[in-house]
């Protein structure tokens, strides 16, 4: 009843076992799959909060040094400052905080992107352009989409 246990007699020999020289890469696939499955939901979310359909112009973008701040009208004519809703009776107070807490040291005004929907009535766009006025903010960009169209 004798049994062979192989070269040195207890099956523990180093020798017999070659070291495995593949990687894995199955964890891997699985933690990048993961990964851009992440980045493909949250990409969209990462633009503009508030969806406005922008008129084409061919002016040139502006350079910024600070961040500008973003002031928005949606279809409905609802404002939005950096895409927190404001009640248009609110605006004007918040337009003054945001002169107040932006401003520069020499008492220059923060730069305003102002954003309003195609399809608002033009009326609206020039009340809130006043309102701007009125709080001091005098630096007003008017954003709009890109166009190689002419008029």
């Amino acid at each position: 009843m004798a049994m062979s246990l192989g070269p040195s007699g207890g099956g523990r020999g180093r020798r017999s076992r070659a070291p495995i020289a593949e990687i894995n890469v199955t964890p891997f696939v699985d933690v990048m799959l993961v990964l851009l499955i992440i980045f493909m939901v949250t990409a969209p979310l990462l633009v503009a909060g508030v969806p406005i359909d922008l008129p084409d112009s061919r002016a040139a973008a502006l350079e910024q040094e600070k961040e500008p701040v973003q002031v928005s009208l949606d279809a409905e004519g609802q404002p939005f400052i950096d895409d927190a809703q404001v009640a248009m009776a609110d605006l004007p107070a918040a337009l003054e905080a945001i002169r107040a807490e932006r401003g520069d040291d020499n008492g220059d005004a923060p730069q305003v992107m102002l954003r309003a929907d195609r399809s608002l009535d033009y009326g609206k766009v020039m009340l809130v352009m006043g309102e701007l006025n009125r709080a001091g903010l005098n630096r007003v960009s008017l954003v709009t989409t890109g166009s190689s169209e002419r008029p």
